[in-house]
Protein backbone atom coordinates (compact mmCIF):
# COMPACT_ATOMS: atom_id res chain seq x y z
CA UNK A 1 0.00 0.00 0.00
CA UNK A 2 2.84 1.92 0.96
CA UNK A 3 3.62 2.00 -3.28
CA UNK A 4 0.86 2.97 -4.06
CA UNK A 5 0.67 6.05 -1.23
CA UNK A 6 3.75 7.58 -2.83
CA UNK A 7 2.22 7.15 -6.71
CA UNK A 8 -0.93 8.22 -5.97
CA UNK A 9 0.00 10.88 -3.47
CA UNK A 10 -2.30 10.35 -0.88
CA UNK A 11 -1.99 8.75 2.73
CA UNK A 12 -2.12 5.07 3.30
CA UNK A 13 -5.33 5.86 5.49
CA UNK A 14 -7.26 7.15 2.41
CA UNK A 15 -6.70 4.41 0.44
CA UNK A 16 -8.11 1.89 3.18
CA UNK A 17 -10.78 3.94 2.77
CA UNK A 18 -11.56 3.26 -0.65
CA UNK A 19 -10.95 -0.42 -0.25
CA UNK A 20 -13.06 -0.52 2.19
CA UNK A 21 -15.74 1.00 0.15
CA UNK A 22 -15.51 -1.43 -2.71
CA UNK A 23 -14.91 -3.91 -0.75
CA UNK A 24 -11.43 -5.30 -2.13
CA UNK A 25 -9.92 -7.31 0.86
CA UNK A 26 -8.22 -10.38 0.61
CA UNK A 27 -8.91 -13.68 1.71
CA UNK A 28 -7.03 -16.30 3.38
CA UNK A 29 -5.92 -19.66 2.30
CA UNK A 30 -4.76 -22.50 4.59
CA UNK A 31 -1.40 -24.55 3.39
CA UNK A 32 -0.96 -28.16 3.24
CA UNK A 33 1.20 -28.94 5.83
CA UNK A 34 0.68 -32.53 4.58
CA UNK A 35 1.32 -32.22 1.20
CA UNK A 36 -1.48 -33.87 0.28
CA UNK A 37 -0.68 -37.09 1.31
CA UNK A 38 -3.73 -37.04 3.67
CA UNK A 39 -6.40 -34.62 4.97
CA UNK A 40 -5.62 -31.56 7.46
CA UNK A 41 -6.97 -28.93 9.18
CA UNK A 42 -4.20 -27.21 10.05
CA UNK A 43 -4.96 -23.38 10.75
CA UNK A 44 -1.53 -21.93 8.91
CA UNK A 45 -2.77 -19.34 6.42
CA UNK A 46 -1.64 -17.05 3.78
CA UNK A 47 -3.35 -14.14 2.41
CA UNK A 48 -4.32 -14.04 -1.80
CA UNK A 49 -7.45 -12.41 -4.03
CA UNK A 50 -10.54 -13.85 -5.66
CA UNK A 51 -10.51 -16.78 -3.88
CA UNK A 52 -12.63 -18.63 -1.42
CA UNK A 53 -11.96 -17.99 2.02
CA UNK A 54 -10.72 -20.95 4.26
CA UNK A 55 -9.85 -18.97 7.55
CA UNK A 56 -13.07 -20.09 9.42
CA UNK A 57 -12.48 -18.19 12.40
CA UNK A 58 -14.24 -19.49 15.65
CA UNK A 59 -16.58 -17.19 17.55
CA UNK A 60 -17.27 -18.94 20.46
CA UNK A 61 -13.21 -18.07 22.24
CA UNK A 62 -11.56 -15.23 23.31
CA UNK A 63 -8.85 -14.62 21.19
CA UNK A 64 -5.38 -12.52 21.61
CA UNK A 65 -3.11 -11.87 18.53
CA UNK A 66 1.05 -11.79 18.81
CA UNK A 67 2.60 -10.07 16.42
CA UNK A 68 5.94 -11.43 15.41
CA UNK A 69 9.56 -9.71 14.36
CA UNK A 70 9.36 -9.80 11.15
CA UNK A 71 12.81 -11.10 9.15
CA UNK A 72 15.81 -11.78 11.13
CA UNK A 73 18.20 -8.64 11.38
CA UNK A 74 19.68 -5.88 13.55
CA UNK A 75 18.43 -5.28 16.43
CA UNK A 76 15.23 -7.31 15.46
CA UNK A 77 16.85 -11.07 16.43
CA UNK A 78 15.71 -14.58 17.74
CA UNK A 79 15.32 -13.33 20.81
CA UNK A 80 12.07 -11.53 20.13
CA UNK A 81 10.97 -14.61 18.38
CA UNK A 82 11.37 -16.43 21.49
CA UNK A 83 9.39 -14.05 23.65
CA UNK A 84 6.43 -14.26 21.40
CA UNK A 85 6.30 -18.22 21.38
CA UNK A 86 6.39 -17.75 25.35
CA UNK A 87 3.35 -15.29 24.82
CA UNK A 88 1.46 -17.43 22.58
CA UNK A 89 2.07 -20.52 25.29
CA UNK A 90 1.28 -18.59 28.38
CA UNK A 91 -2.16 -17.23 26.53
CA UNK A 92 -3.16 -20.66 25.33
CA UNK A 93 -2.36 -21.83 29.11
CA UNK A 94 -4.93 -19.41 30.18
CA UNK A 95 -7.98 -20.43 27.70
CA UNK A 96 -7.11 -17.75 24.88
CA UNK A 97 -6.87 -19.27 21.18
CA UNK A 98 -3.78 -17.81 20.10
CA UNK A 99 -2.81 -15.88 16.88
CA UNK A 100 0.26 -15.17 15.88
CA UNK A 101 1.28 -12.87 12.60
CA UNK A 102 5.05 -13.06 11.60
CA UNK A 103 6.47 -14.04 7.68
CA UNK A 104 10.03 -15.38 8.78
CA UNK A 105 9.79 -19.12 8.19
CA UNK A 106 12.88 -19.65 10.22
CA UNK A 107 11.51 -18.79 13.45
CA UNK A 108 9.46 -21.31 15.77
CA UNK A 109 6.63 -18.83 16.03
CA UNK A 110 5.80 -20.06 12.32
CA UNK A 111 5.69 -23.16 13.45
CA UNK A 112 1.96 -24.84 12.82
CA UNK A 113 1.85 -25.75 16.43
CA UNK A 114 3.44 -22.83 18.08
CA UNK A 115 -0.22 -21.06 18.28
CA UNK A 116 -3.95 -22.12 17.53
CA UNK A 117 -3.64 -19.67 14.55
CA UNK A 118 -1.17 -18.82 12.41
CA UNK A 119 -0.89 -16.10 9.83
CA UNK A 120 2.00 -15.95 7.62
CA UNK A 121 1.73 -12.74 6.75
CA UNK A 122 4.34 -9.39 6.57
CA UNK A 123 4.26 -7.54 10.02
CA UNK A 124 2.70 -4.11 8.59
CA UNK A 125 -0.75 -2.17 9.51
CA UNK A 126 -2.19 -2.87 6.30
CA UNK A 127 -1.72 -7.19 6.66
CA UNK A 128 -2.54 -6.84 10.07
CA UNK A 129 -5.32 -4.81 10.09
CA UNK A 130 -6.91 -7.74 7.38
CA UNK A 131 -6.34 -10.28 9.89
CA UNK A 132 -8.36 -8.50 12.69
CA UNK A 133 -11.03 -7.69 10.64
CA UNK A 134 -11.10 -11.27 9.63
CA UNK A 135 -10.46 -12.77 13.11
CA UNK A 136 -12.02 -9.94 15.75
CA UNK A 137 -9.35 -10.88 18.47
CA UNK A 138 -9.62 -9.07 22.28
CA UNK A 139 -6.55 -7.77 21.76
CA UNK A 140 -3.00 -7.31 20.47
CA UNK A 141 0.10 -7.72 21.62
CA UNK A 142 2.79 -5.80 20.36
CA UNK A 143 5.62 -5.36 22.67
CA UNK A 144 7.24 -8.97 21.75
CA UNK A 145 8.05 -8.70 18.37
CA UNK A 146 10.91 -5.77 18.74
CA UNK A 147 10.87 -2.39 16.56
CA UNK A 148 8.92 -4.11 13.93
CA UNK A 149 5.44 -4.21 15.85
CA UNK A 150 6.19 -1.95 18.08
CA UNK A 151 6.10 0.89 15.19
CA UNK A 152 2.66 -0.09 14.96
CA UNK A 153 1.65 0.33 18.16
CA UNK A 154 -0.37 3.87 17.06
CA UNK A 155 -2.05 3.31 14.06
CA UNK A 156 -3.30 0.35 15.69
CA UNK A 157 -4.69 2.46 18.49
CA UNK A 158 -5.95 5.04 16.37
CA UNK A 159 -8.49 2.29 14.05
CA UNK A 160 -9.24 0.83 17.47
CA UNK A 161 -7.76 -2.06 17.99
CA UNK A 162 -6.77 -2.82 21.41
CA UNK A 163 -3.30 -2.80 22.38
CA UNK A 164 -3.08 -5.05 25.33
CA UNK A 165 0.13 -4.62 27.66
CA UNK A 166 2.09 -1.15 27.64
CA UNK A 167 -0.05 1.64 26.34
CA UNK A 168 1.27 3.06 22.87
CA UNK A 169 1.62 6.29 24.57
CA UNK A 170 4.34 4.35 27.06
CA UNK A 171 5.84 2.98 24.72
CA UNK A 172 6.24 6.36 22.30
CA UNK A 173 7.72 7.79 25.60
CA UNK A 174 10.13 5.36 25.69
CA UNK A 175 11.14 5.98 22.13
CA UNK A 176 10.44 9.06 21.63
CA UNK A 177 14.02 10.76 22.66
CA UNK A 178 12.58 14.04 23.52
CA UNK A 179 9.62 13.02 25.58
CA UNK A 180 12.33 10.43 27.44
CA UNK A 181 14.82 13.60 28.02
CA UNK A 182 11.87 15.66 29.91
CA UNK A 183 11.05 12.10 32.29
CA UNK A 184 15.07 11.35 32.66
CA UNK A 185 14.97 15.29 33.90
CA UNK A 186 12.02 15.11 36.07
CA UNK A 187 12.86 12.25 37.92
CA UNK A 188 16.53 13.84 38.52
CA UNK A 189 18.70 11.30 36.73
CA UNK A 190 22.11 11.55 34.61
CA UNK A 191 22.03 11.10 30.90
CA UNK A 192 24.69 12.20 28.43
CA UNK A 193 24.45 15.41 26.50
CA UNK A 194 21.92 15.23 23.88
CA UNK A 195 19.71 16.50 20.76
CA UNK A 196 17.47 15.77 18.58
CA UNK A 197 17.96 17.07 15.27
CA UNK A 198 15.69 16.74 12.19
CA UNK A 199 18.32 18.64 9.26
CA UNK A 200 22.17 18.68 8.92
CA UNK A 201 23.08 21.80 9.63
CA UNK A 202 21.22 21.59 12.94
CA UNK A 203 22.77 18.60 13.86
CA UNK A 204 26.74 20.07 13.01
CA UNK A 205 25.50 23.17 15.19
CA UNK A 206 24.39 20.76 18.00
CA UNK A 207 27.31 18.38 17.98
CA UNK A 208 29.23 21.80 18.61
CA UNK A 209 27.84 22.39 21.76
CA UNK A 210 27.55 18.64 23.00
CA UNK A 211 31.20 18.15 21.36
CA UNK A 212 32.40 14.50 20.14
CA UNK A 213 32.72 12.00 19.67
CA UNK A 214 29.10 11.55 19.50
CA UNK A 215 26.97 8.41 18.97
CA UNK A 216 23.92 9.02 16.09
CA UNK A 217 21.28 7.13 15.23
CA UNK A 218 17.85 7.48 13.87
CA UNK A 219 14.49 7.32 16.43
CA UNK A 220 12.52 4.31 17.19
CA UNK A 221 15.50 1.74 16.36
CA UNK A 222 16.45 -1.05 18.32
CA UNK A 223 20.11 -2.90 18.53
CA UNK A 224 22.53 -0.73 16.17
CA UNK A 225 20.31 -0.30 13.09
CA UNK A 226 21.79 2.60 11.16
CA UNK A 227 23.91 3.91 14.29
CA UNK A 228 27.49 5.22 14.34
CA UNK A 229 29.89 7.12 15.96
CA UNK A 230 31.28 9.84 14.61
CA UNK A 231 34.38 11.72 15.90
CA UNK A 232 33.66 15.40 13.83
CA UNK A 233 32.04 17.40 11.38
CA UNK A 234 32.84 15.68 8.44
CA UNK A 235 31.99 11.99 9.85
CA UNK A 236 28.51 13.38 10.89
CA UNK A 237 28.07 15.04 7.46
CA UNK A 238 28.77 11.63 5.46
CA UNK A 239 26.49 9.84 8.22
CA UNK A 240 23.87 12.02 7.48
CA UNK A 241 24.47 11.68 3.71
CA UNK A 242 24.66 8.04 3.01
CA UNK A 243 23.44 6.63 6.22
CA UNK A 244 20.07 8.00 6.98
CA UNK A 245 17.11 10.73 5.45
CA UNK A 246 15.94 12.68 7.94
CA UNK A 247 12.96 15.23 8.43
CA UNK A 248 10.76 16.21 11.11
CA UNK A 249 8.75 12.78 11.10
CA UNK A 250 12.21 11.19 11.15
CA UNK A 251 14.77 13.05 13.36
CA UNK A 252 17.73 11.65 14.36
CA UNK A 253 19.51 11.60 17.48
CA UNK A 254 22.91 12.72 18.77
CA UNK A 255 24.43 11.48 22.17
CA UNK A 256 28.09 12.33 23.80
CA UNK A 257 29.85 8.91 23.47
CA UNK A 258 30.82 8.04 26.80
CA UNK A 259 34.34 6.58 26.87
CA UNK A 260 35.79 4.33 28.93
CA UNK A 261 32.38 3.48 30.30
CA UNK A 262 30.56 0.66 31.68
CA UNK A 263 27.90 -0.82 30.61
CA UNK A 264 25.29 -2.50 32.62
CA UNK A 265 21.62 -3.75 30.99
CA UNK A 266 18.52 -4.49 33.74
CA UNK A 267 15.74 -6.13 32.24
CA UNK A 268 12.52 -5.34 34.26
CA UNK A 269 8.85 -5.54 34.48
CA UNK A 270 6.05 -3.55 36.25
CA UNK A 271 2.57 -4.02 36.16
CA UNK A 272 2.29 -0.44 37.29
CA UNK A 273 2.61 -0.96 41.37
CA UNK A 274 5.53 -3.67 41.83
CA UNK A 275 8.33 -3.44 39.63
CA UNK A 276 10.32 -7.34 39.11
CA UNK A 277 13.85 -7.24 38.34
CA UNK A 278 14.53 -10.24 35.88
CA UNK A 279 18.18 -9.52 35.28
CA UNK A 280 21.19 -7.21 35.70
CA UNK A 281 24.06 -7.85 33.34
CA UNK A 282 27.32 -6.28 32.56
CA UNK A 283 28.75 -5.94 29.36
CA UNK A 284 32.41 -7.61 29.18
CA UNK A 285 33.09 -4.57 26.13
CA UNK A 286 33.38 -1.07 27.23
CA UNK A 287 29.69 0.71 26.68
CA UNK A 288 29.34 1.21 22.68
CA UNK A 289 31.74 -1.22 21.46
CA UNK A 290 28.82 -3.32 20.00
CA UNK A 291 27.67 -0.13 17.60
CA UNK A 292 30.66 -0.51 15.66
Amino acid sequence: MRVWQKLAGVREAEIRKLRDQYNLHPVYKRVDTCAAEFATDTAYMYSTYEEECEANPSVDRDKIMVLGGGPNRIGQGIEFDYCCVHASLALREDGYETIMVNCNPETVSTDYDTSDRLYFEPVTLEDVLEIVRIEKPKGVIVQYGGQTPLKLARDLEAAGVPVIGTSPDAIDRAEDRERFQKAVDRLKLKQPANATVTAIEQAVEKAKEITYPLVVRPSYVLGGRAMEIVYDEADLRRYFQTAVSVSNDAPVLLDRFLDDAVEVDVDAICDGEMVLIGGIMEHIEQAGRSLR
